[in-house]
């Protein structure tokens, strides 16, 4: 360790989860004081986001107290393992009161509240803590004994400030950085489904329409739960299918003996286009493998009559704003938006008579879209080399190698 630092327990040097009787001296039950819920809590922000305004005698049971300075931890998960984690400040009347899932940590005179807020927001500190974790799954929270017993690099308060200010500095350029890359990484997005509104205008002469059901064959295995087991034939969900490919994780399985009873609306082949009914609504992707595989529930198999229909013409066709919004138009639910097949068959599909032209459309779309993946695989190295500087830096802060 540096010279001069201490090691102490984090609870010998911040107060877990201060006594709220505290409030009852400063304020009466109808002064105001922020309500700060559970979404007010961000990653990466020090601060909390806008915060409600309600009576002190409103909130004062059942709530957990904080006041301005007091560092905010989510415990359960998954808001703790993503980082949720702020400092609180600006409070009404400086109080607080929130969720109870929040740990309160208030730092003595030896620790800076900004230095605590950096310790508790690396990577290896919720790597840890999360096998640390106890509860029912779902509802696993840290235990209030391993952040007493944390033991924190500590330097004194004037080094603290020196490394809190040099952090800030720099996780405000990151912070930049990052947000011009994710607005990249949408550009990249917003250009290509752009190309496909263009391509798919049908505005050209030699295009005709029909209804999707006129020209493609759906197989549809909803309403149906195929026994699954650790080992024999793919199964490809919902959860495989993204716009425009198709995920190998989470692979899942069906017994090779179950196969021919459970196939008995139609078999699917290298080509087909998978779409998604809902959770989400609208996913295409075209079947990209000659091995048997299962289509599991919330799936439709699309089987395009090929004198007519190219599937790769129909894959983008599908996934083209025009008709993404006529899906989602017809779409029905209120919390899990999805489409009965009836609905989808009736969907109009615009498309050129003539297969070559269908052909080099489709060919086009394939071209932007791997243009696109490009783009977004580049973006997506941009962000996480992003993350993997903050977190080195945060090593570095309290290893007392900073400069």
């Amino acid at each position: 360790m540096k010279t001069g630092w201490e090691a102490p327990k984090l609870g010998d040097v911040a107060l877990l989860r201060p006594n709220k009787k505290e409030v009852k001296s400063v304020l009466a039950d109808e002064d105001d004081v922020s309500f700060v819920p559970m979404d007010c809590l961000k990653v990466d922000q020090v601060t909390l986001s806008e915060q409600e305004a309600r009576p002190l005698g409103k909130v004062y049971s059942g709530y957990t107290y904080f006041c301005d300075g007091d560092v905010l931890l989510a415990k359960i998960t998954p808001c703790f393992e993503n980082g949720k984690l702020g400092i609180a400040n600006g409070l009404t009347n400086g109080v607080g009161f929130g969720s109870s899932e929040f740990f309160v940590l208030r730092p003595n005179d030896k620790l800076l509240a900004g230095y605590l807020y950096h310790f508790l927001n690396r990577q290896s500190f919720r790597d840890w803590a999360k096998g640390q974790m106890t509860g029912a799954v779902g509802h696993k929270r840290v235990p209030k004994e391993l952040v007493e017993s944390l033991e924190i690099p500590l330097p004194p308060p004037e080094e603290q400030k020196l490394i809190v200010a040099v952090l800030d500095e720099a996780f405000e350029g990151l912070a930049r950085a990052r947000a011009n890359a994710e607005a990249n990484l949408q550009n990249a997005r917003e250009l290509f489904e752009s190309y496909l509104a263009t391509a798919f205008s049908g505005d050209e002469a030699g295009w005709d329409e029909c209804e999707l059901n006129d020209h493609v064959r759906f197989i549809d295995y909803r309403g149906k739960t195929p026994p699954k087991t650790e080992v024999g034939i793919r199964l490809i969900t919902a959860k495989n299918v993204k716009m425009g490919y198709i995920q190998r994780e989470p692979e899942e399985f069906i017994l090779e003996s179950a196969y021919e009873g459970w196939m008995t609306r139609g078999f699917p082949k290298l080509g087909d286009v998978l779409f998604s009914t809902e959770a989400p609504l609208a996913n295409v992707a075209q079947l990209d493998t000659e091995e048997t595989v299962v289509i599991g529930q919330r799936l439709i198999t699309m089987q395009a009559d090929e004198d007519v229909i190219l599937a790769e013409f129909l894959k983008f066709s599908l996934m083209a704003p025009p008709m993404q919004s006529e899906i989602h138009r017809r779409g029905t639910g209120a919390t899990v938006v999805g489409i009965k097949a009836k609905l989808l068959k009736t969907v109009p599909l615009r498309f050129p008579k003539n297969l070559d032209r269908q052909r080099a459309i489709a060919a086009n779309c394939q071209s932007a879209y791997d243009d696109m993946e490009r783009l977004e695989e580049a973006f997506r190295d941009k962000l996480q080399d992003i993350d993997d500087l903050r977190q080195s830096l945060l090593q570095k802060a309290f290893a007392g190698e900073l400069t």
